[in-house]
């Protein structure tokens, strides 16, 4: 391993370990990664300034260890030359808090965060410096199956996933992030009561996306709200590698829901999305062979209102939605687009949409076919009670 961009006197690798005397190695790389190794409930490992390589990936499984750099911009852990490891970062522990650091060009995931509670994450920055690619790892900030998730403060670029992606878990709160050039900004999946608030979502494929999905160990998301979000021109052409389902997403999609229940989008300013400002579509949709018996494909009780939406529709990148518009002669399609899947025997109405400017909504008969596209806006013409607030410790 080596380190760079250091001037000065010898850089320090200060681990606040209540057990530990021994001075810490010269390379604080190696620092890192021993400290790391030998963390006791209740340290504090501090990365010091500076751009520290590695060609292997690092771990931490203690609980209660917090881990603290000098600034995303400041603490630097570059992984673009990793030989080893399915991600730069692995944490596998509860009570930890990750802040003021980035990780760069991880071969796959940034960091990810396996089956914790009560995990912070602020001030993190994860990026791929090459752009949009293909070869990019999957997830910037990867949670998954945990519960108690506070990730605030932070940047995901890069990511040919998801920049923020939390997986089967619930109690979440992502709030106050920079997310740009991912394939999916910020995506909810497969979880239970999550607020996504105050993020700046910009340049991705899909801005903020709430799915639920087959085949996983954790089934039926539902309860997430999004809200005083600002998502911009989320127009950057998927990039996903083949096969991924994230790669299904259409460029252009401001917020989507994809067989999910139980979610309230509200206050949000949606600008320039050439497909849609908000997208409510079933997994059925996408035509994958659907084996999982316990997975409903779905959406149901989802309220859209008091957003903020220009500019939308203009240039959709979809066929189906390309031919309505052509078809129809419109120069943009409507800003709320629902695909028209529904439950057998659902009662009620699937989107409600009101307060949400002049530029409409479709509901688009793809169970038939696309055949008789409603876009008369009755089939969203309801209301439903507010979703409750997420508390988490530690949070206010």
């Amino acid at each position: 391993m080596k380190w760079s961009n250091f001037s000065g006197l010898a850089l320090l690798l200060v681990v606040a370990l209540a057990a530990c005397t021994e001075a810490p190695p010269t390379d604080p790389a190696q620092a890192l990664r021993e400290a790391l190794l030998a963390a006791e409930p209740g340290s504090t490992i501090t990365i010091p300034e500076g751009h520290f390589t590695f060609d292997r990936s690092l771990s931490l499984g203690v609980n209660g260890v917090t881990l603290k750099g000098a600034g995303h911009e400041k603490s630097i852990l570059d992984f673009a030359g990793q030989l080893a490891g399915a991600e730069g970062l692995l944490v596998a522990a509860e009570d930890v808090t990750l802040e003021g650091f980035a990780v760069l060009d991880a071969k796959g995931d940034a960091i990810k965060m396996n089956q914790c509670k009560n995990l912070v994450v602020r001030g993190v920055r994860t990026e791929w410096t090459g752009g949009p690619k293909s070869t990019n790892g999957a997830y910037g900030l990867y949670p998954v199956q945990c519960e108690g998730v506070l990730i605030e403060d932070s940047v995901a670029i890069g990511a040919s996933d998801a920049g923020i992606y939390v997986g089967q878990s619930k109690n979440i709160i992502v709030r106050r992030n920079e997310v740009a050039f991912n394939v999916a900004g910020i995506e909810i999946e497969n979880s239970t009561q999550a607020d996504v608030y105050e993020n700046n979502v910009v340049d991705n494929t899909g801005g903020i996306l709430v799915f639920d999905l087959p085949d996983l160990p954790v089934q039926g998301g539902r309860q997430t709200r999004v809200f005083r979000n600002r998502l911009a021109h989320n127009n950057t052409a998927n990039f996903a590698p083949e096969g991924n389902i994230v790669g299904t997403v259409p460029a252009g999609s401001g917020i989507m829901v994809n067989s999910n229940d139980d979610i309230e989008i509200f206050e949000n300013e949606i600008i320039d999305h050439q497909t849609a400002a908000v997208l409510v579509v079933s997994y059925l949709i996408t035509g994958r062979p659907l084996d999982d018996p316990n997975y409903d494909p779905f959406p149901e009780k989802i309220s859209v209102h008091h957003n903020t939406i220009e500019n939308t529709g203009y240039a959709p990148d979809s066929e189906p939605l390309l031919a309505l518009k052509t078809g129809a002669n419109l120069p943009a399609l409507p800003a709320i687009i629902w695909d028209g899947f529904q439950a057998p025997g659902q009662a009620g109405p699937v989107v409600c949409a009101h307060d949400n400017g002049e530029l409409g909504a479709v509901a688009l008969d793809a169970p038939n076919g696309f055949a008789a596209p409603d876009f008369s806006g009755a089939p969203f013409a309801c209301e439903r009670p507010a979703l409750p607030p997420v508390v988490l410790s530690g949070a206010e």
